[in-house]
C-alpha cells in the first residue's frame, strides 16, 4: 500500500461509526484505547459500556468496514472489545492521592477535562478559554467551563452573566449557570464584583472542590478549567482532584511571555498532565479595511519555534482584533456574534486542532491518573 497510515486518519474513519442508543461517534464516546499504527496494520480496542447491548455486536464489524471504506481494503485491521471499564465514573474514580472519602467526587459525566493555563497574567488566556468553549459547542459538543481563577474571575463578564446566581437543586448540587450553549461556574457568581477575595490556600483549595465535585455538570464531552496564571496552589489543587485529559498553554509573542509559557509547560509534564500545545495569542494585527495584510506587533513565530523545541502542537495563532476585546467586555464572545471574523475562524481553528490531539490522545495514551504532588 502506498500510502502511509496515521492514528488521525483511522480516528477520522471511526467518526462514520454511530453508536445509535447514544446518537454518537466512537471518538466523541471516548471508548477507542490502545490504538496502533505500523505500515498498513491498525489496531485498537473498544471498550464498550454495554457489552450485551445491540450495538455491541455490531460495533467491531462496523468499526473495520468503516476504517477500510475510508482508507482501503488493503488496510489490516484488528480490534478487540473489552468491557471492564464499563462507566467513565469507574475510571475516573481511580484516585492515587490518598486522600479518602472525604475528598468530593469527580464529575462523573465529563469525558474530558481540559486546563487552559498560561504561565503570566495579560495574555488572554481567559479569552482563549471562553472562545473555545463556545466553539466546541458550535461543533456539537456539550461543553462546561470552570472559571478557576478564584482571586481574578472574569468569565462571568464575558458571557454577560455577572448578575445571575447559580441555584442549588434538591440534592444539594450546585446548577450551573448556562449561556451560548455552555454550562458556567465562577467565583464571580457568588461575590460581589467590586469586593476582593482575600483567601488563603486552603479556602481556595476547597472552592475548586466544590465547584468540580459539589456541581451538577451533567454529561459533558469537554471541561474547560480556565485556570489561573502561574503555577501555585489552584494549578496542584486540579491535579489533585480530577484526572486531566491534558493542558493548553496561552501564550503571546514577546519573549517574557515565552519564557512563563514555557514554565506552564513544565509544570504539568512533571506531573504527567499531556500538553496538547501552545495558543499564540495576539499574535498579529489584521486591519479590519486589509484583513489579509498581517502586522506583528510584539514579535513573529515565537510561539511556533517554542512550540517546536519542546516537541508540542501549535494549536492556534489568534489574531490582535478590537472586536474580540469589545465581545468580551460585552459578554459576548467573537465567536457568537461575527462567526466570520479572522479572530473567531481562528479560534474555529483552534477548537478543532485540539479536538484532533484529544482524540489522539485518548486513543492511544493511558488515562492521565488524579496526582498526588509532594513537598511543594
Amino acid at each position: 500500500m502506498g500510502m502511509q497510515l496515521s492514528p488521525a486518519d483511522v480516528l477520522s474513519a471511526l467518526q462514520d461509526v454511530i453508536d445509535p442508543d447514544e446518537g454518537k461517534d466512537l471518538v466523541r464516546l471516548n471508548i477507542i484505547k490502545e490504538l496502533t499504527v505500523s505500515g498498513n496494520r491498525v489496531s485498537f480496542t473498544l471498550l464498550l459500556r454495554s457489552p450485551s447491548g445491540r450495538f455491541a455486536s455490531e460495533a467491531e464489524q462496523l468499526a473495520r468496514q468503516a476504517i477500510r471504506n475510508r482508507l482501503g481494503d488493503g488496510v489490516q485491521v484488528n480490534v478487540s472489545t473489552d468491557a471492564e471499564m464499563i462507566s467513565l465514573g469507574d475510571d475516573l474514580q481511580i484516585s492515587a492521592s490518598g486522600q479518602g472519602a472525604a475528598q468530593p467526587e469527580v464529575p462523573r459525566g465529563v469525558r474530558n477535562f481540559i486546563a487552559v493555563a498560561s504561565g503570566k497574567g495579560g495574555v488572554g488566556k481567559s479569552t482563549v478559554a471562553v472562545n473555545l468553549a463556545v466553539a466546541l459547542v458550535r461543533e456539537g459538543y456539550e461543553v462546561g467551563l470552570l472559571d478557576a481563577d478564584i482571586y481574578g474571575p472574569s468569565v462571568p463578564m464575558m458571557f454577560g452573566v455577572q448578575d445571575e446566581r447559580p441555584r442549588v437543586d434538591e440534592n444539594r448540587r450546585i446548577v450551573p449557570i448556562e449561556r451560548h450553549g455552555v454550562k458556567l461556574l465562577s467565583m464571580g457568581f457568588l461575590v460581589d464584583p467590586a469586593q476582593a477575595v482575600v483567601w488563603r490556600g486552603p479556602m481556595v483549595t476547597r472552592a475548586i472542590r466544590q465547584f468540580l465535585g459539589d456541581a451538577d455538570w451533567g454529561d459533558l464531552d469537554y471541561l474547560i478549567l480556565d485556570l489561573p496564571p502561574g503555577t501555585g496552589d489552584i494549578q496542584l489543587t486540579i491535579v489533585q482532584t480530577v484526572p486531566l485529559t491534558g493542558a493548553l498553554i496561552v501564550s503571546t509573542p514577546q519573549q517574557v511571555a515565552l519564557a512563563d509559557a514555557r514554565k506552564g509547560v513544565s509544570m504539568f509534564q512533571d506531573v504527567n498532565v499531556p500538553v496538547f500545545g501552545l495558543v499564540e495569542n495576539m499574535a498579529y494585527f489584521a486591519p479590519p479595511d486589509l484583513p489579509d495584510r498581517r502586522y506583528y506587533l510584539f514579535g513573529e513565530g515565537g510561539a511556533r519555534r517554542l512550540a517546536e523545541e519542546l516537541d508540542v502542537e501549535l494549536l492556534g495563532e489568534i489574531p490582535l482584533e478590537q472586536s474580540v476585546r469589545e465581545g468580551g467586555d460585552a459578554g459576548a464572545p467573537i465567536v457568537v456574534t461575527s462567526p466570520e471574523s479572522v479572530s473567531a475562524r481562528a479560534f474555529a481553528g483552534m477548537a478543532s486542532s485540539l479536538r484532533l490531539q484529544v482524540a489522539l490522545r485518548n486513543a492511544t495514551q493511558p488515562a492521565t491518573q488524579i496526582v498526588d504532588v509532594l513537598h511543594r
